[in-house]
């Protein structure tokens, strides 16, 4: 019985060696003769050193691998610096749409006011408050009443517009410049429907210039275009988009360099 698990232990001991293929050649050759010419008194003590060479050498593995790692990121490095000074051949310009925060402000504060002035027309007809710190006995319902009324559903449809508005996020979209392929991509969102995905290309070779427009006064526009062959413009800025002048001096130059075209209006 013992030598049957003598020999058990010897062949899983061998084994274990074999199907590890971290041990070099020169140390399998080493264990296997010392596995086949040991007794049952000294298996334990080779198991023993056979532990600590286990352990020197997956810490010269671990060691290796840290060395590897060390290699690969110097190696991505290399590469991004590289990269950086390669030459962009696409250039993606975003638009904001109605998800702004000026017009998530203005949603909210007409949904307030047209509430507001729809539940105090209401209370003054029902003659008990439905809002808890107005007093309805100080508005009578005709006309102050039916005014309030009138206005604050007026407000709550327009509201309810702004806030689709917003849910749908009209107008936005990006503009995109691809000189690798050739081609000028103009995507924007529209309303729900037919016309709901706008998606324009042109060829970069009808592209002539690049044209700023300034209007002041108090409808104050500052507006980026660019001009095809035909006279065709196409407005690259979204629509209420405000920008300062330096932007748009800025974003027009930047285009018109890459785009290697003139640039109008400045």
């Amino acid at each position: 019985m013992i030598y049957y698990k003598k020999k058990d232990f010897k062949h899983e001991t061998i084994n274990f060696f074999f199907n590890n293929s971290i041990f070099s050649k020169s140390f399998f050759c080493t264990i296997l003769p010392c596995a086949k010419n040991s007794s049952s008194s000294s298996i334990a003590e080779l198991c023993k050193v056979t532990q600590r060479k286990f352990a020197i050498i997956a810490s010269l593995c671990s060691l290796q691998s840290w060395k590897l790692v060390a290699q690969l990121r110097c190696a991505k490095l290399e590469v991004e610096k590289k990269n950086d000074f390669l030459p962009t051949l696409i250039r993606r310009y975003m638009i904001v749409g109605e998800r702004r925060i000026s017009n998530y402000w203005w949603a909210f504060l007409i949904s307030l006011g047209a509430s507001g002035f729809l539940l105090t027309g209401i209370s003054s007809y029902l003659g008990f408050n439905l809002v808890p710190f107005f007093n309805s006995q100080l508005v009578s319902f005709f006309p102050q009443g039916l005014l309030m009324s009138f206005y604050g559903g007026l407000g709550l449809l327009l509201s309810i517009y702004w806030w689709f508005l917003i849910f749908w996020n009209v107008g936005s979209g990006f503009n995109e410049f691809n000189k690798k392929d050739g081609f000028i991509r103009i995507f924007r969102w529209g309303y729900p429907g037919k016309n709901r995905r706008i998606d324009l290309s042109y060829s970069l070779k009808d592209l002539e210039a690049i044209k700023v427009e300034l209007k002041q006064g108090l409808d104050s526009q500052r507006i980026i275009y660019m001009r095809l062959k035909g006279k065709r413009e196409i407005p690259l800025t979204g629509i209420g988009q405000p920008l300062t002048l330096k932007d748009i001096e800025k974003q027009a130059s930047e285009l018109a360099s890459f785009l290697q075209v003139s640039l109008e209006g400045l």
